[in-house]
């Protein structure tokens, strides 16, 4: 299996409780916690472990809450490559409401890095990027990085490999489709990103296929995927074009569902599956995610009887 890093450049400790009713002005008194390491590539790499892979999660850390991150990760048995860096890793929080099960998502802002923790990210990334491996950058860019940064990450890692694989966010992701530097292989965004890149709604499935192409012909990516909520994702290529979408269940928390597609495909992809069967089991590893509570991520078992039930179809 080809080596995996995943890079996190602004990491989380994720809370997730309930409470009966979510009104404004009196105290609410909440369930336990459930504290769960987060960010995008954490999960990414978290997702890895579960489905019996290994992959090595790089992140910037900082004070305190860094260090709890790491002992839970730990916990986990994730390998880490904690980049130290300035200021404190932020916190995420989640509240579900008891009453009718609304969620309600709260993502605090990390500290502003300065150029120098930038540069000693890009200097790590550079030297831990594996030869010929896959190099998976996922969540968003800390404050002071710089909208660029994704591109300065793929430059760093080209001479050692190709296989950079993208789900990042806002100004960064913008930057990603209107300036791409070189092709990555792969390109992952849900449907509210990709309409506003698009500058209209993906009312429907052609919607997505013909933005998803276009970023392809492009040179954004070799291959885009992006989520259509409940009717799964769709998988463009530079040679086919996939739809895949897993039985219905329930669903808690759409929590780090992308992460778990992203990582399930990863894996896949590392252990020498081909794209359409990738996307199958990311598919199913979203699935089982969104049937759990809070910032739990998927079980085994339930990816693995959801893959099964997986319907693929050439679009």
């Amino acid at each position: 299996m080809a080596d995996i890093l995943t890079i996190t450049l602004n990491p989380s400790i994720d809370l997730a409780t309930s409470v009966a009713r979510v009104v404004a002005g009196p105290k609410l008194y909440t369930s336990s916690p459930r504290v769960d390491p987060g960010g995008g590539g954490v999960n990414v790499a978290r997702a890895i472990r579960i489905l019996g892979g290994r992959a090595t999660a790089l992140l910037a850390v900082g004070g305190a809450t860094g260090e709890r991150l790491l002992d839970l990760l730990a916990t986990e048995d994730v390998d880490t490559l904690p980049v130290p860096v300035g200021g404190e890793t932020r916190q995420s929080f989640a509240v579900t409401d008891e009453s009718n099960g609304a969620q309600f998502r709260f993502s605090v802002p990390g500290h502003t890095l300065g150029r120098a923790d930038g540069d000693l990210l890009l200097q790590t990334i550079a030297r831990a990027a594996p030869e010929d491996g896959y190099v998976v950058l996922s969540g968003g860019v800390a404050p002071g990085l710089g909208d660029d940064f994704p591109q300065r990450i793929q430059a760093a890692i080209a001479p050692r490999t190709d296989r950079l694989i993208m789900d990042t966010s806002k100004a960064a992701l913008a930057r990603v489709i209107a300036e791409p530097s070189a092709p990555a292989l792969l390109l992952r965004l849900d449907r509210r990103e990709a309409a506003q890149a698009a500058r209209r709604e993906m009312e429907t499935l052609d919607h997505s296929v013909a933005f998803a192409s276009d970023l392809v012909a492009r040179g954004v990516a070799r291959m885009v995927v992006t989520g259509q909520g409940a009717e799964g994702s769709i998988m463009v290529t530079q040679t086919a074009r996939y739809h895949c979408r897993a039985a219905a269940g329930p669903v808690r928390s759409k929590i780090g569902a992308g992460d778990a597609l992203v990582g399930a495909m990863t894996l896949a992809l590392a252990r020498g599956d081909t794209p359409d069967q990738a996307l199958r089991w990311g598919v199913a590893a979203a699935s089982a995610t969104v049937g759990t509570e809070g910032t739990a991520l998927f079980a085994l078992a339930d990816v693995q009887a959801l893959f099964e039930s997986c319907t693929l179809a050439k679009v």
